[in-house]
């Protein structure tokens, strides 16, 4: 079975403010001490790092819980608890993260060293030192710590390469790989014996260098799943550049135009846009017998259904076996490659927009439904903030979320919808009696 893994989905969990500590100050020779009690320390991130020592989503494949440490509660005399230590995941280049719950591109790892902060951890509650008031000077008050963001991740790999073989199986792609680079691909005389991508690095006689992709052989209907479908298709997508490898000795059986019709059909199929990427036919064992009159052939069919304003794609005829021709292929190729620029993988509306980690000022402060056992049931994200960050050990902070509920309006609400006093009502699994 094939150790390659370029999809992988994961939860992630920050880490939870730590709690503010209720403490008073109770020295000898101090009288009326007052509050010392403490804010609590912050909740680590997860942070993911691009590390260029990656090649998979392996390390994904059997831990896809990743959990950063809470912060240290509040202390007495005044001193804050610790920060947590954000938790560092390493992912492979070319590495694009996803909202699984929305669909939407968080980021698009692809610089070695590379930081991302997939969910921030929670701030530390305050503790009672930060309530003292004119009014108050001893307050039993403090604050649970903030809990950490919690997302649920698509991981997706998508190989760094400049360049992307592509054709039917066993069209040559692998042993030209093997003679232009120092990569050492599996090769057989068998189909689909490409099953995970290789990589290697060509570098011309002038000096240039670039990146080169095998891909698994596309078959017709891969961009539907067939064969090795999509597995291939995705790592085609970071390419500039695309030789388009063709057997024209038709050594299986297959029409070289037709080949050269179908794959293109494959990849327009799967992504419009692969079509922008510029062509470089590559014209493969032309040592074998009949490949001269098919590569005429196949000229003559390209030249008649391409439009007389179109600019017809590079044809470079070469033998990987015996190393034919392929100087001018890798020259043109690097020629090709300084003229192209990037491509732009995502647009804005695959783009999730630049997080806020506060409240929405347009979105409702809470919501108000019907339980089936008549209960009224308040939500909304606000409202379970202020819940969750609440103290109910400390009747003051008890009676300051009352109050900043009335402050919200619930009161009012409850009231308009038909609450009446004695009615139960619940905020999560807390429940509390409505008094008009």
């Amino acid at each position: 079975m094939s150790m390659f893994l370029d999809t992988a989905k994961i939860k992630v969990k920050a880490g939870n403010g730590g709690d503010g500590m209720v403490a008073f100050r109770r020295e000898k020779y101090v009288p009326n001490g007052g509050p010392w009690g403490g804010d609590g320390g912050r909740g680590g991130n997860v942070i993911f790092v691009v590390d260029e020592g990656l090649r998979t989503l392996m390390d994904f494949r059997y831990n896809r819980h990743f959990k950063a440490q809470s912060g240290e509660k509040g202390m007495t005399k005044g001193m804050h608890g610790r920060g947590a230590e954000d938790l560092i995941v390493h992912v492979p280049q070319g590495t694009t993260v996803r909202d699984a719950e929305t669909g939407k591109i968080l980021t698009d790892l692809i610089e070695n060293g590379q930081k991302f902060i997939v969910v921030h951890g929670g701030r530390g509650g305050r503790g009672n030192i930060r309530f003292a008031t004119p009014k108050n000077p001893a307050p039993e008050i403090s604050e649970n710590g903030e809990p950490g963001q919690e997302r649920e991740l698509q991981l997706e790999l998508k190989i760094l390469a400049d360049v992307g073989l592509v054709g039917f199986p066993s069209v040559g792609k692998s042993t030209l790989l093997s003679v232009i680079t120092s990569a050492k691909p599996k090769i057989g005389a068998y189909h689909f014996t490409t099953i995970v991508p290789n990589l290697g690095m060509v570098r011309t006689q002038s000096g240039e260098s670039f990146a080169v992709a095998d891909l698994p052989g596309l078959i017709e209907g891969a961009s539907q799943g067939v064969g090795l479908g999509t597995q291939f298709l995705r790592h085609i997508e970071r390419t500039r550049v695309i030789l388009h490898v063709i057997d024209m000795s038709a050594s299986e059986g297959r029409n070289p135009y037709e080949d050269y019709l179908a794959i293109n059909k494959e990849l327009e199929s799967y992504n419009l846009r692969l079509m922008e990427r510029p062509q470089i036919i590559v014209a493969n064992k032309m040592d074998m017998p009949d490949s001269a009159e098919n590569l005429k052939t196949f000229k003559k069919k390209l030249a008649e259904n391409y439009d007389e304003f179109d600019e017809l794609p590079q044809i470079f005829p070469i033998s990987s076996l015996t190393k034919q021709g392929l100087s001018m292929l890798l020259d043109a190729t690097a020629e090709l490659l300084d003229k192209t620029p990037e491509f732009l993988l995502y647009d804005e509306s695959e783009m999730e927009e630049e997080a806020y980690y506060g409240f929405d000022e347009d979105a409702p402060a809470f919501d108000i439904s019907r339980d089936d056992d008549a209960a009224w049931v308040l939500s909304g994200d606000k409202l379970e903030k202020l819940f969750v960050m609440t103290n109910f050990d400390r009747e003051e902070a008890v009676m300051k979320f009352a109050r900043q509920l009335r402050g919200m309006g619930v009161d009012e609400a409850l009231r308009a919808r038909g609450a009446k006093d004695g009615d139960l009502v619940r905020i999560g699994n807390f429940e509390f009696e409505f008094v008009d």
